[in-house]
């Protein structure tokens, strides 16, 4: 660093890293004297930035809280990770640009060419991402960027490594998920990011199968792939009203040909199942497993026990 200017601007960056940072540790990182510090924090307050000086024992200077908001200085994945916060982060569209919104038109201004790719290219592999913390910022866009140009990758899963053709990033239930085809297995698979420690492209380009949904998949795997038992329950309503009604991961929801709507759905314990069909505001029929009726009659026989149980005395 040969100008005053850029150790000026990195001084503010390495006190926005650390709550205290010692006058000796300044001085070594910016390749400076003692006395060059002083000024450059000088410099610091000169422009508003309120820094204070800290004696004693553990002495140095840290940056204080005021009443206006300081140049921010961001490392490259800490931009990023910020700018798909804000993209992602949002639970609905508002017809007026917010405060996020404008944010991240500021952000995008300044934003390095290839880091401005590497945002758009995580934001159009991810799905469903509102409200759900950006994972480890490298492993997340080397995993979007392959999403976006085909490319498979090799990971580093907790259960060993495998070679995935990457169809999407999804998020559910605030965590991400990969899905793709799983080369060892051959088949179509989802892997949590937090359980991937390393991902790389490999040379090899893939084509996705046409009208894959990588959403509809996840959703289907965790409601239906991880339970015990699969049930299918005929509703009556319409399916508009089902979905508003019903959450996503309840189970699937398709119309039946002469009306009403089937639910297909997974379920661990049928008895817990059939409270949850009882508390239903339509009336429904249960078509499988044979075990979910024999668990909703002796629901309806505990409640009919306890209608009994509750009446006056004659």
């Amino acid at each position: 660093m040969s100008r005053p200017v850029t150790r000026v601007l990195a001084l503010l960056g390495i006190l926005q890293d650390r709550d205290l940072v010692p006058a000796e540790e300044l001085a070594r990182r910016l390749d400076v004297d003692a006395r060059a510090v002083r000024r450059y924090i000088t410099a610091l307050r000169d422009m508003d930035i309120p820094v204070e000086s800290v004696r004693g024992r553990y002495s140095g200077y840290r940056l204080a809280r005021s009443a206006r908001l300081p140049p921010l200085m961001l490392a490259d994945d800490e931009a990023v990770a910020v700018a798909v916060a804000l993209a992602t982060g949002k639970q609905e569209q508002m017809a007026e640009p917010g405060p996020g919104d404008r944010a991240l038109v500021k952000l995008n201004r300044v934003l390095p060419a290839p880091l401005r790719h590497r945002v758009t290219a995580l934001i159009a592999a991810a799905s469903g991402t509102a409200g759900a913390p950006t994972p480890e910022p490298h492993l997340v866009m080397t995993l979007a960027v392959a999403v976006r140009s085909r490319r498979t990758v090799r990971i580093e899963h907790t259960r060993g490594e495998r070679e995935v053709s990457p169809y999407g990033l999804v998020v559910h239930a605030h965590r991400w998920y990969l899905v793709g085809h799983d080369h060892l297995r051959d088949s179509i698979r989802m892997y949590r990011l937090d359980r991937i420690s390393r991902a790389a492209e490999l040379p090899g380009r893939f084509t996705p199968p046409e009208g894959f949904d990588p959403v509809n998949h996840v959703l289907r795997t965790l409601t239906l792939g991880a339970w015990t038992h699969r049930a299918e329950v005929w509703l009556d309503t319409d399916l508009e009203t089902a979905r508003d009604r019903l959450p996503v991961t309840f189970g699937n929801l398709r119309p039946c040909p002469g009306g009403g709507v089937l639910l297909v759905s997974g379920a661990e314990d049928l008895s817990a199942m059939a409270r949850i069909l009882t508390g239903l505001p339509w009336p429904f029929t249960v078509k499988s497993p044979p075990a979910l009726v024999t668990a909703l009659a002796e629901h309806v026989a505990d409640l009919t026990g306890a209608v009994a149980r509750s009446r006056p005395a004659p």
